[in-house]
């Protein structure tokens, strides 16, 4: 498995990619869309929209949390398209992050002029 610092920054890469090939002001699942094209055809295996569960005293609920795109069943990306991120969104995927049990996580919002400035990474 590669390491988690490469993959995020060839990860990086496929959000500028996209970001530069359709500029801000799309929704997010067009953002979404294309991100996962461009993944897998760089040869990630990229899963879409997974269903997080929660386990409360024993019992399995289906609470609607989704991961929007999940790669190589190691980094969770969530995707925005907002004026701007607000603690809220960081807080969300820290969830995903903590019931996922994946370690690392990039919060993207691609309603940005800049895509650096789009992209914060969070560890747990």
């Amino acid at each position: 498995m590669r390491n988690l610092n490469d993959l995020t920054y060839e990860i990086r890469g496929a959000a500028f990619r996209v970001h530069t090939e359709l500029g801000p002001g799309l929704l997010e699942s067009a953002y979404e869309a294309c991100l996962l094209h461009e993944l897998r055809s760089n040869g990630y295996e990229v899963k879409r929209q997974v269903s997080l569960p929660i386990h409360y005293r024993g019992v399995t609920l289906s609470a609607g949390y989704r991961i929007d795109l999940l790669v190589n069943d190691a980094i969770v990306i969530e995707l925005k398209s907002v004026d701007a991120l607000s603690p809220v969104h960081t807080a969300q995927l820290l969830t995903y992050l903590r019931l996922s049990k994946c370690k690392l996580g990039l919060l993207m919002n691609f309603n940005v002029r800049n895509m650096q400035e789009g992209i914060k990474r969070y560890i747990m």
